[in-house]
């Protein structure tokens, strides 16, 4: 295929994400003259999807559409893992809001001209809970915990120097103690080099699936229908009928931009614009500094113009080491301000060989 081409089908992909990204959020809204106020807030499934992985992407505000470069790629744009070199892991964690451990791992290694694949592991804990009830307000002596997983292959791959595409295919679960809720689902990302003074920019469409629907012994309960009456069943075994919920669709627009550029400084900034189908549109801003590719310093803000957020400042700083020719280690790290919510940290350990 000619590069004109390439460069066309990317535009057009590029134009029919936004189309779609538009339509869906007229879709988000009804015709009552308060419509322009309806978020859909809270109303999918696997919240845990929406956190984000990697200390870089989440030091520089989550604006990392059109600059996802590293394994963290796989959660941010999968096109993105068609510029890695040679193989990679990367491994992430953080202490969550309200005690709830986050982690992340992936491994990815380049094909060569077949492409980049990679796999990756985001898991949630949120540590032991009490089981309380109405009858038993003060916990009933038993324990239980929420645990949330997605499993993710990606594949990526430079269809010239200029244009990248990637995917990725996920499984994802939510489990709260006995009962569980489980999905197929995939991502689609684009990223586009442009010739206008190292400008890049991306677009990626996440979590597009099934609904999700809780099941397991949890929601079974043994009932008599008549309690007052003699003679009939006296015990129906039956459960709760529990909803369909869809997964947190979202579509995000990005650009970066190499403004400062040479041997021994690099200033990239970037932004985002990212519109989830259970809130508001909101957008993200970033900036890196990085000197000889050995420290970075980052900074970002996230959630600008999200109806009653909470996010917000954001920075961080990374250290890479050549250990030898073949394998360099790096270390970056993150904070992240949730207001009244507390903030939050997070160490990211990359190993390239």
């Amino acid at each position: 295929m000619d590069t004109p081409i390439k460069i066309r089908l990317f535009i057009g992909l590029w134009v029919l994400m936004a189309f779609a990204l538009v339509e869906n959020a007229a879709a988000q809204v009804d015709n009552s003259p308060d419509r322009n106020t309806i978020t859909k807030k809270g109303t999918t499934a696997a919240q845990f999807l929406k956190i984000g992985v990697g200390s870089r992407a989440i030091s520089l505000g989550g604006s990392y559409v059109a600059l996802a470069n590293d394994l963290s790629a796989l959660y941010w744009n999968p096109s993105g893992l068609a510029g890695m070199q040679g193989s990679a892991v990367q491994l992430a964690r953080t202490d969550y809001l309200a005690g709830i451990n986050y982690n992340f791992a992936a491994f990815g290694t380049n094909l060569g001209a077949s492409g980049t694949i990679a796999a990756s592991l985001i898991f949630l804990d949120s540590g032991s809970m009490q089981v309380r009830t109405a009858q038993q307000p003060e916990g009933t002596g038993e324990e239980f915990d929420v645990q949330n997983l997605a499993l993710q292959v990606s594949y990526g791959r430079a269809l010239t120097d200029k244009f990248k595409i990637g995917g990725t295919l996920k499984f994802i679960q939510e489990t709260i103690w006995h009962s569980s809720a489980s999905a197929i689902a995939f991502d689609i990302g684009l990223l586009f080099t442009t010739p206008y003074d190292r400008l890049r920019l991306g677009a990626v469409m996440a979590n597009f699936g099934p609904k999700m629907q809780i099941s397991g012994r949890d929601i079974l309960f043994s009932e008599d229908p008549s309690p007052t009456a003699e003679g009939n069943v006296e015990i129906v075994n039956a459960e709760y009928l529990t909803e369909e919920h869809p997964l947190p669709l979202i579509f995000r627009l990005g650009l970066s931009w190499d403004a400062i550029s040479t041997a021994d400084h690099t200033i990239i900034l970037m932004t985002d614009a990212a519109h989830p189908n259970d809130n508001s549109e909101y957008v993200n801003f970033g900036a890196e500094y990085d000197f000889r590719n050995l420290l970075a310093l980052r900074i970002g803000y996230r959630n600008l113009f999200e109806k009653d957020g909470e996010e917000g400042l954001t920075f961080g700083a990374g250290l890479n080491l050549t250990i030898d020719r073949t394998l360099k280690i790096g270390f970056d790290y993150a904070y992240a301000d949730f207001g009244r919510l507390d903030e939050t940290h997070w160490l990211t350990l990359n190993l390239t060989f």
